[in-house]
């Protein structure tokens, strides 16, 4: 009996060892399910990682779903979420990291020792299983830290989805933007080219002189230089959206983007939504948060192993002689204790303290950041907002206007065919710098998001519009 009860203690003493252990685990679909619901407005509820070929191909044939329809820029995000590999790499990188945060609150196998020795006539065998005992009783700070970690991991998680989103997004804008800008300069170089041919032959019949003519091939030149610039412009915008879309050279014929960017919204976000928006969910701020909570949890869990650093383990030794039943067996246990001679650990303290004091401070420094940067990236959306407005009210309606007046003057011979193409050179230019101006509200409204969510990098506003051309100048 006595050894049943000696067995049944041995085998409680692991059973609680082993549920300890399995105690700080990692579930990285929680953690997923954790980004969707903080960041649905980026991910839609559809982030996931293709663990399985099953996943895989049910992932592959949602993006042959979105390919088959023109691709807006919800869709563009989705299709990135599924068919990207760069994506899945980035969701199986912080699964590791994740993984790697929670080990450290495991507790440390225990170790097996068999040894065998011979003396004269004598065997003796000798076994040793013996645990970390400083691991058993600081397992509760253990655990805590491992999931300050992991809660640091499923931050920075959160936050690099909502970057990555973001990237897709604005390369789905300046990809579409660069398509709508050559359609545009397709049409100046066609007119550019007729106008410089009906120069040539006006300049033949003798009804127009050779300065005259020059400007109009002057216009043409420049005009063909614009369209090469847009062509390459459409291509590199279209490949930098493809690899962000991750897709496969039997996928990239079937991308069908839209014919122009979306219109104007109505009104634009007001600075109370945003600052409702951004405080409920700063990724920034969490992340500093989580950082912290880790740095602090981890010194003080040192402070306690640096004190307490014992194994304890339990022994059984058998001796045989050469006679029969001979045999002899002891029972007992061994303690060792790491003695801090050499290395007190008063460095490994400092460097823990430094830590968690510039934790400290980045938590008050990303405090700080962003707000500043929602208050820039407001700015720079409302002003790109006011701009883009300004050219669908204003300067679009102007130049209209303006071209159907010189039609009527045209038509009373009051003005020439030049002095009417050279009108109608002025707004394409005004299209294209409202196009611009759309592209730069788009680019600051994907910024804000960002920034609402506290990863916003901010964007550069500039004055819309092309240059003039070098015919129009000399006209």
């Amino acid at each position: 009996m006595i050894r049943v009860a000696a067995h049944s203690r041995g085998f409680l003493i692991a059973s609680m060892i082993l549920t300890l252990s399995a105690c700080t685990g990692v579930d990285f679909d929680r953690s997923l399910a954790k980004v969707n619901t903080q960041a649905a407005d980026f991910t839609h509820g559809r982030l996931s990682l293709a663990r399985d070929p099953s996943t895989r191909a049910a992932m592959a044939q949602q993006a042959s779903e979105l390919l088959s329809a023109v691709l807006i820029e919800p869709a563009a995000v989705e299709l990135a979420l599924v068919n990207s590999p760069g994506f899945q790499s980035l969701l199986a990188r912080r699964w590791a990291a994740t993984a790697e945060a929670a080990q450290s609150g495991r507790i440390a196998n225990p170790v097996f020792s068999f040894e065998r020795i011979r003396i004269l006539d004598e065997v003796e065998y000798g076994r040793l299983l013996s645990v970390h005992l400083s691991d058993l009783l600081t397992f509760p700070w253990r655990r805590e830290v491992a999931q300050a970690r992991i809660a640091a991991e499923e931050a920075r998680l959160t936050r690099d989805v909502v970057v990555q989103v973001t990237a897709v997004r604005e390369a789905w804008i300046r990809a579409v933007a660069a398509d709508e800008r050559l359609s545009h300069a397709v049409r100046v170089h066609d007119a550019a080219e007729a106008s410089a041919e009906l120069a040539r032959r006006m300049q033949a019949a003798g009804n127009f002189n050779t300065g005259e003519r020059l400007r109009q091939h002057d216009f043409y030149a420049d005009a063909a230089v614009q369209l090469s610039l847009a062509k390459h412009a459409a291509k590199a915008g279209r490949e930098a959206l493809i690899r962000r879309l991750g897709l496969s050279e039997t996928q990239v014929p079937r991308l069908v983007l839209p014919e122009r960017l979306p219109d104007l919204p109505p009104t634009p976000r007001t600075p109370q939504e945003v600052v409702a928006a951004a405080r409920s969910g700063n990724l920034d701020l969490h992340l500093a948060q989580a950082r912290f909570r880790a740095a602090a949890k981890a010194q003080g869990l040192r402070r306690v192993t640096d004190v307490l650093d014992v194994e304890v383990g339990g022994r059984r030794d058998t001796v045989s002689g050469p006679a029969e039943g001979t045999e002899a067996t002891g029972r007992g246990y061994e303690l060792a204790l790491t003695l801090p001679i050499f290395d007190v650990g008063d460095l490994k303290r400092e460097a823990m303290s430094a830590g968690t004091l510039a934790a400290a401070f980045d938590l008050e420094a990303a405090l700080r950041d962003t707000e500043s940067r929602l208050r820039e990236s407001y700015s720079a959306y409302r002003t790109a907002y006011d701009i883009a407005r300004h050219y669908r009210q204003e300067i679009i309606p102007l130049h209209r206007l303006r071209a159907e007046e010189n039609v009527l003057l045209y038509n009373g011979m009051l003005i020439g065919i030049f002095d009417l193409l050279a009108d109608a050179r002025a707004q394409t230019r005004a299209v294209m710098a409202a196009i611009d101006a759309l592209e730069q509200f788009w680019l600051a409204d994907a910024a804000l998001r960002a920034a609402m969510m506290g990863t916003g990098q901010g964007v550069t506003v500039g004055a819309p519009g092309a240059p003039e051309a070098a015919g129009d100048r000399n006209h």
